[in-house]
């Protein structure tokens, strides 16, 4: 997962459990900006939503022992070129589910607790004491609107689970590798030389037995592997995107881990 201040998870400055006593008469409305995704350039992302993600951006893994999928939406740190600076996408993409919960988030309120509780971010501005809005409750239950981000939050610590599977699998079979990818503008220009995440490595997918690979077709993996594959290419178009919004690429890639 990516990094964020004090240990949260990446876009969070602060958590803080929903309550019906403490945020009574309290409405939601629409983030004014979205700044904190314009400034991001990796972002998590499930199995579930590889399918659509890989027609727009690459999708890698993260370097380390437990890696995790995640969309790149710039080479460098900072840089997403599918926004501008207030975060509004430029082009008619898909934005990650994980992008779409914030401020809100499922979350254990305690280390020894056994259920999740919906939570948010209090720095976000989506959440007080406003005048017009959705209400977060309607006297002490949850308003219908509120039970509607728990249950888009609830899928996603779900699709998170599966992804998680897939990840093991591909480190049983041994596929994934550190990446690298080279990009060079002419002949005798220095190379952009981008590392730091990993990847599928196609030849050993190409040695599994039939067996395996029969396997990874049943249990869904495999179209997964090829939805990832098939965006590296699109590393080469997210560098043409720096340069031409003259965000001048780094020969240095850092995914978070």
């Amino acid at each position: 997962m990516a990094s964020a201040p004090a240990g949260l998870p990446l876009f969070y400055k602060d958590l803080v459990p929903l309550s019906s006593q403490l945020h009574a008469g309290w409405k939601s409305r629409m983030m004014e900006s979205a700044s904190f995704f314009a400034q991001t350039h990796a972002v998590p992302l499930t199995t579930e939503e590889f399918i659509l993600a890989q027609r727009y951006y690459p999708i890698v893994f993260s370097d380390g022992p437990s890696p995790v999928p995640l969309a790149l939406f710039g080479l460098n740190e900072g840089v997403n070129v599918f926004t501008d600076d207030e975060g509004t996408p430029k082009l008619n993409i898909y934005i990650p589910a994980y992008v779409r919960r914030y401020p809100f988030m499922l979350a254990k309120l305690n280390p020894e607790a056994e259920e999740l509780s919906l939570c948010f971010d209090p720095t976000s501005g989506a959440i007080g004491e406003f005048e017009e809005g959705n209400d977060i409750f309607e006297g002490t239950e949850a308003s219908p609107w509120t039970r509607e981000i728990l249950q888009f939050c609830e899928n996603f610590e779900q699709a998170g689970l599966t992804t998680a599977m897939f990840v093991q699998e591909l480190q049983a079979n041994k596929l994934l590798i550190p990446g690298e990818v080279t990009i060079q503008l002419t002949e005798n220009s220095q190379p952009f030389v981008y590392r730091g995440f990993q990847m599928v490595a196609q030849e050993r997918l190409l040695e599994l037995r039939g067996d395996v690979l029969r396997k990874l077709m049943q249990n869904g993996v495999l179209p997964l592997i090829h939805a990832h594959l098939f965006s590296m290419q699109l590393i080469q178009d997210v560098f043409g995107m720096q340069l031409q919004q003259g965000k001048v690429p780094e020969p240095v890639l850092t995914i978070p881990s």
